[in-house]
């Protein structure tokens, strides 16, 4: 309904503007049937008419795409849909979320091609159209002018130049005047464009008429001497300005070119042929007289109708532009950039990182011109990235995979020569790695515990003791109790261990794990309250990963036999960390261990089985 009334009615608007009525003799015809039967104006009626004609037409229209849509199998319709994308086609769903994506654009493509395409076309239609009326003006004037003089020499072969004299005496009573004249008004009639024709005697400062043919009011101007029913014979006027430059040669009868005269009425182009008597005299002078408002008036609304056939043209100029704009260059582009914006957020994600390659190669952008090749290098682009990254997480993974077979070898030794060790660092790691995760679920230390750091922590765990590899045998496996000199002696692991650990950073840069691994091996035996050792350091000043691991090895040392010793049992050993709480060790990393208990408890069961 609605494109049957745009149609319709613009339709209807459109043609009465440029062709000025109906163009269909049956709907003409209809319109003023209809017109004169129920009283209402013909334009009114033309347009009624139109519109239920469209009706009936795009109703026609739509059942048989309608029938032609359900016959078609569906993978032609979707060849037929598809047909119209340079790439994969995308679903409404999709296309809302590319422009909701690109909302934050300032000036969208589409926008800035089709306006630099409707400027464009707008600047050659009136180009075209001011050339096409410059060349029609100047054709058409030198058309008029050469029919004027056409008609004025023509007129002057009708005229007798020995009876000038006796027409100006005796007017229209002398015999032959009144034949003349119609003959004069014969040739004005069959003159194309032509308004007037009169024969003039031209003295020098007046001018007497002696045939003035009549015109029609349209164009009467008494300002050149003129009215619509001509002049009588003898009649005169001033001489007008714009022929004072030619009076000698009115006087001497030579040839005179056409003038243009302007009035506030008229604008006209004059032209003049001498009328000669027996003796050769010039005796009178034919004028013709053509109108350019005439070809003004018609450029004018030449301009106008063009203007409205033009509009349509560029109507569809600029559907197709922005369709082609779209297909070509703004969906390719667009569905490209979001999908780099998703390769880019991707980060290390290598699940990510393949999907959005995958969603790319499957774009399958084809433009045929530089997009599609510049899709052609994204895709190898982000394919080349992405296995690049590939490649160095797996070089990285072979690393730390490397590191932590050498931290365990490392460890491996320490633990062996200590017999009582029982499989110490794999249980004191375990636990270690509990309360890392108990204190991040609880937000304890929210500055200091992030992922990075837990696994720093738990990756060098089994090195807090490996200033162990400096204590004798004899000192570190005696079953008998220790001198004060071979106390000193074993509690000098931590300072061992803190230089061994500070001189594997220095070799390998630094590395983030090495440095907790160091303060593990330093200050695992510090206290909460300062009255540890190996520098009385208190409270907070204790690194963290150090007071954790303080919690987890004094749980394994209480829970493992030593020096044929009967361990204390899991409650009993619970209760002394318990204890401990804000003395030995640090209230948060006993509380984290506490709540943990069952998962505790299963490495607890796994190294403990006796």
């Amino acid at each position: 309904m609605g494109s049957a009334f745009i149609s319709g009615v613009l339709g209807a608007l459109v043609q009465w503007q440029i062709y000025l009525n109906p163009q269909n003799n049956i709907i003409a015809d209809t319109s003023k049937d209809i017109s004169n039967a129920i009283g209402i104006p013909f334009f009114i009626t033309f347009i009624l008419v139109n519109f239920l004609l469209n009706i009936v037409d795009k109703g026609i229209v739509v059942i048989i795409s309608i029938n032609i849509i359900y016959v078609i199998p569906e993978k032609y319709k979707d060849i037929i849909n598809n047909g119209r994308w340079r790439q994969r086609a995308l679903t409404d769903e999709q296309i809302r979320e590319m422009r909701k994506w690109s909302k934050d654009v300032k000036f969208s493509m589409r926008i800035r091609l089709a306006l630099v395409q409707f400027v464009v076309s707008v600047g050659l239609i009136i180009l075209m159209s001011c050339v096409g009326m410059q060349l029609y003006f100047k054709e058409d004037i030198q058309q008029k002018k050469d029919t004027a003089i056409n008609v004025a020499k023509f007129a002057a072969t009708m005229i007798d130049g020995d009876h000038v004299e006796d027409y100006l005496r005796e007017g229209e009573k002398y015999p032959g005047y009144a034949e003349t004249k119609m003959g004069l008004q014969t040739v004005r009639n069959n003159a194309n464009g032509l308004q007037y024709l009169y024969v003039v005697k031209i003295d020098r400062d007046k001018v007497t008429f002696i045939f003035d043919l009549p015109t029609s009011s349209e164009y009467a101007d008494y300002s050149t001497g003129h009215d619509e029913n001509g002049f009588p014979v003898g009649y005169t006027v001033p001489m007008l300005p714009d022929f004072e430059p030619y009076i000698d040669d009115f006087l001497a009868g030579n040839e005179i070119p056409p003038i243009e005269v302007r009035s506030q009425l008229n604008w006209m182009i004059a032209s003049y042929y001498p009328v000669f008597d027996s003796a050769g005299n010039c005796v009178c002078w034919v004028g013709t007289d053509a109108s350019i408002n005439y070809v003004a008036d018609y450029l004018v609304d030449f301009l106008w109708r063009t203007l409205l056939i033009m509009f349509g043209v560029l109507l569809v100029i600029l559907a197709f532009s922005m369709w082609t704009t779209s297909a070509y260059m703004v969906y390719p582009i667009n569905s490209m950039a979001k999908l780099v914006e998703d390769f880019i957020h991707a980060g290390n994600d290598q699940q990510k990182l393949d999907n959005t390659i995958r969603e790319l190669r499957k774009l399958g952008v084809h433009t045929d011109d530089e997009v599609e090749r510049l899709y052609n290098s994204i895709c190898d682009m982000a394919l080349n990235q992405a296995e690049q990254l590939r490649s160095i997480r797996n070089f990285s993974e072979s690393r730390v995979k490397m590191q932590d077979g050498l931290i365990i070898t490392m460890a491996d030794l320490v633990e062996k020569r200590d017999e009582n060790s029982g499989n110490h660092i794999q249980k004191t790691t375990g636990y270690v790695k509990i309360i890392l995760e108990g204190l991040y679920e609880k937000g304890y230390y929210a500055g200091k515990i992030n992922q990075k750091f837990i696994s720093d922590v738990s990756r060098s765990a089994p090195l807090y003791d490996i200033g162990k590899i400096n204590v004798p045998d004899s000192i570190l496996n005696k079953t008998e109790n220790l001198t004060e000199e071979e106390s000193e002696i074993i509690k000098s692991h931590t300072t061992s261990g803190m230089k061994i650990l500070e001189n594997a950073i220095t070799t390998v840069a630094g590395e983030n794990y090495l440095k907790e691994a160091r303060n593990m091996a330093a200050y695992h035996h510090e206290r909460w309250d300062g009255k540890g050792y190996p520098e009385g350091l208190h409270g907070e000043i204790i690194p963290l990963s150090a007071r954790i691991m303080a919690v987890a090895d004094y749980f394994d040392e209480l829970t493992s036999p030593k020096n044929n010793k009967k361990p204390y049992s899991f409650d009993e050993a619970v209760t002394m960390i318990e204890e401990g709480s804000g003395s030995q060790f640090d209230p948060k990393c006993v509380e984290a261990f506490l709540d943990s208990l069952s998962e505790i408890k299963v490495i607890y069961r796994k190294y403990n089985k006796n």
